[in-house]
């Protein structure tokens, strides 16, 4: 099973670069970020003709993540548990960032889609609420490792892990994406027991999922890899591969990010 994490920045600016990528790499199952659609704008007809279940959860001109897949979708659940508010009438986590669902096939697979807060500017305001999301997500993940699923947790986690996930990690030392206490809420939910998709199967540096749209990044490599597959136990038992789809970036009115991918025995 090919499963790929792309965030497309705007799925409507982005239609026919994603439509020919569906066609051209035919994922069994893609998990999309920043769609920037509300679920009732999105094009869904486009992907079910081509044979894919759709599953949404938008928001007008901003974040937003969805679901496509060849297999059935069951289970579907929106936005992360624990928001911000829970349990007053009215209030809840506005920011459609985060969807799940448990693809059926010849196992059944949990799968848990995110786009995570950037943070930026920090300290301050967004990068409490950053950090506070990355507790929520602990705790969502903490939960899967408990129950024994069979689960992957992906998508756009604006987080740079290592040094060695950025071309120049120096300029990015106060950066919301590489600050200390980013990168250790996502070491606290690595080492809960999730393996690293991508580094279990590829060491070293020069290997990025972004790049600026400014100052010509793409150019002169100077990307950073923050789209990841956390993977739980009974999940890093089936893989079989992660690599990155680099020459994406190169194609015509790309994203400034790349898909992601994971190959699982399934």
């Amino acid at each position: 099973m090919k499963i790929a994490t792309f965030n497309i920045n705007g799925v409507k600016a982005r239609i026919g670069a994603l439509t020919d990528w569906i066609d051209a790499a035919q994922p069994d199952i893609a998990v999309l970020q920043e769609i920037k659609s509300v679920d009732e704008n999105f094009p869904r007809e486009v992907f079910e003709d081509k044979g894919y279940n759709v599953e949404t959860h938008g928001q007008k001109g901003f974040n937003g993540v969805a679901l496509l897949s060849k297999l059935p979708l069951e289970d579907v659940t929106r936005g992360l548990p624990g928001a911000e508010g829970a349990g007053r009438e009215g209030v809840d986590d506005i920011e459609a960032r985060y969807i799940e669902a448990t693809v059926v096939g010849v196992k059944a697979l949990r799968i848990c889609g995110l786009y995570l807060p950037n943070g930026n500017p920090a300290p301050g305001p967004k990068y409490d609420y950053k950090l506070r999301w990355m507790d929520r997500l602990r705790d969502r993940a903490t939960a899967l490792i408990a129950a024994e699923e069979t689960a992957i947790i992906t998508g756009d986690f604006n987080i740079i892990p290592q040094a060695e996930d950025a071309a120049r990690p120096d300029v990015w030392r106060e950066d919301a994406l590489f600050r200390p206490e980013s990168r250790a809420a996502f070491r606290r939910i690595v080492n809960l027991g999730y393996t690293d998709a991508f580094r279990a199967c590829e060491a070293g540096d020069g290997h990025y999922s972004f790049w600026d749209y400014q100052a010509g990044a793409w150019d002169r490599n100077d990307g950073i890899r923050i789209d990841h597959f956390l993977l739980t136990p009974q999940c890093a038992d089936l893989l079989t591969n992660c690599w990155i789809e680099k020459d994406m970036r190169g194609r015509d009115k790309p994203s400034d990010h790349v898909p992601v991918w994971v190959d699982l025995a399934l």
